[in-house]
């Protein structure tokens, strides 16, 4: 999608407690629906807050292969399709136009579930030709978002890698990861888990318009120091950082993660694809019209005059200058901070894996 194509505002433009101004047509559809004024002010009447809706999903597998060489594991996980944590810089955003719903609002009010999910991840395991490699849990959409308070998805998936001793890796900016602390700190006794805290911003008033239903950065860092104490490796990930809104705040982020007790860093430069250019900037003109435009400069920067650039080795870091002294900075950081370098670098077991153990469960599925 080239860079200012357009889009329709949401109806009535921002709503409190979504992340998303707008609801980008679905670029596989070819009828688009617009809005129309019957004369009745049906455009400018109040309309009410969208709430949310979970849809059951059929998952014909539970895992998902990649070999993508810029990310440091080759399966993952994702029970659920779609946020309600309403990240608005989200990379995964425009994964929701392959059910045929919107990048936009759509991605953070209509939810998927795969509630057979873990029995089916249970028999991939058990499959005589299955090798065992870390898997990822959250690298699409977060496992901790608000349904899982009820669903409860995430907490069987890791009753089933914790019966096979699977090793696992968690991605969240939930603080209900702490929630499963009895079976995580089971599995890092055996080297079996780490997991991944991502903090965006210390603001909590930031925090609140970029990710407005995710955990307070409070509680984030709340949430590591309870996942250090209980002995459970634990790294944050400052990301995205965003040229112009939280990039400043990259050093006092891995110095308070340190001190809550994360042995690594890592971050990750804002990355907009397809939709989510559009998305990105509809949101900044509603929040920050001030420094709307500086912001897109600094980001077009870092991506070779575009506002994404999809190569391998710079999706996640950039280039050019800005990008570059952005790389030193966090390096200084860590260094500082007396934290690794990197999220993945203690390696997990894969040699405790038991692939029979659930024998006599599977036969009663």
């Amino acid at each position: 999608m080239p860079d200012g194509a357009h889009y329709p505002l949401a109806p009535s433009g921002y709503q409190k407690g979504r992340g998303a101004v707008s609801n980008p047509h679905v670029r596989y559809e070819t009828q688009v629906a617009e809005a129309f004024d019957d004369g009745w002010g049906s455009l400018v009447e109040d309309i009410a807050p969208l709430r949310t809706t979970l849809t059951r999903e059929a998952a014909k597998s539970a895992l998902t292969y990649n070999d993508s060489p810029d990310i440091g594991f080759d399966r993952s996980l994702n029970p659920y399709r779609g946020c309600e944590h309403g990240c608005v810089y989200c990379f995964a955003r425009p994964s929701h136009a392959y059910v045929g719903l919107s990048p936009g609002l759509d991605f953070e009010t209509k939810i998927l579930f795969k509630p057979d999910m873990p029995e089916i991840l249970a028999r991939e395991l058990s499959r005589p030709g299955y090798t065992p490699k870390p898997v990822t849990l959250g690298a699409n959409t977060d496992p901790y978002q608000p349904i899982e308070r009820h669903q409860g998805l995430t907490r069987r998936i890791l009753e089933v890698l914790d019966r096979f001793n699977h090793p696992l890796s968690i991605v969240t900016k939930g603080a209900g990861v702490i929630r499963d602390i009895d079976i995580l700190a089971r599995m890092a006794k055996k080297n079996l888990v780490r997991v991944c805290v991502s903090i965006t911003t210390l603001d909590a008033r930031l925090a609140r318009i970029m990710e407005p239903r995710a955990a307070s950065p409070v509680r984030r860092l709340e949430a590591v120091r309870q996942l250090s104490a209980a002995g459970i490796p634990v790294a944050v990930l400052a990301a995205p950082m965003i040229p112009g809104i939280n990039d400043a705040e990259m050093e006092k982020i891995v110095e308070a993660s340190a001190r809550a007790g994360a042995d690594s860093a890592g971050y990750v430069l804002l990355r907009l694809p397809l939709e989510l250019k559009q998305i990105f900037e509809d949101w900044l003109n509603q929040h920050f019209p001030d420094r709307a435009a500086k912001v897109l400069a600094l980001i077009r920067q870092t991506r070779g005059g575009k506002l994404y650039d999809p190569t391998f080795g710079q999706r996640q870091s950039g280039n050019g200058a800005y990008a570059g002294v952005l790389g030193q900075r966090f390096q200084l950081a860590v260094k500082r901070a007396g934290i690794g370098e990197r999220m993945w670098a203690k390696a997990l077991d894969c040699s405790q894996f038991n692939g029979r153990v659930d024998d006599r469960q599977l036969a009663l599925l």
